[in-house]
């Protein structure tokens, strides 16, 4: 027998697809007036679309776009610093909204299944489960978030989270088929 979807769970979901709909619009919006200007490879764009896709409310796969930009030839290292800068502080940002406000708040975004997933992960693995998420693209942010919520110590998640990063931006210029 199927049961409804409690209340909460309804109202959680509609603040998350939300969300996630006015981060695709935005993007989307920036991405098209780019992309119809021939400014889609410029590196401010970059910045700013790669920046707001690390925030943990518009999540999106801009590692989608740091591979059009290696394959649009521009510049690598330059590329990796911005790519690596603007997650970083992205992530900071949000490591700050999770310290600031407690988990029932939080709660109500993400969901108290994935929180405690997310929590138990930290609380086992500590800056490892940081480390590991940073590796993939759109886990990181929320893994982030739970740390602030959990107030996990800032310099450790900065430090877990640069690691993971640079990782995973130096392995995609490696690969062999950007050039």
């Amino acid at each position: 027998m199927l049961s409804r979807p409690q209340p909460d769970r309804i109202q959680r979901w509609s603040i998350a697809l939300v969300g996630l709909m006015a981060g695709i619009a935005i993007l989307s919006f920036v991405l098209r007036h780019a992309l119809a200007t021939g400014e889609a490879t410029r590196l401010p764009v970059f910045a700013w679309v790669h920046f707001a896709g690390y925030l943990f409310f518009i999540i999106s796969p801009v590692e989608l776009l740091y591979a059009h930009m290696l394959a649009a030839d521009q510049p690598a290292w330059p590329l990796f610093l911005i790519a690596v800068g603007t997650a970083w502080l992205a992530q900071t940002i949000d490591y700050a909204i999770g310290f600031a406000f407690s988990g029932r708040v939080i709660d109500q975004v993400l969901g108290l299944r994935k929180y405690k997933r997310y929590l138990r992960r930290i609380e086992r693995y500590g800056g490892l489960t940081i480390l590991f998420f940073c590796l993939f693209p759109l886990s990181s942010p929320i893994v982030v978030l739970v740390a602030g919520i959990m107030r996990y110590p800032l310099r450790w998640m900065w430090l877990f989270s640069l690691i993971g990063l640079c990782l995973k931006y130096a392995l995609m210029i490696a690969l062999p088929w950007w050039n």
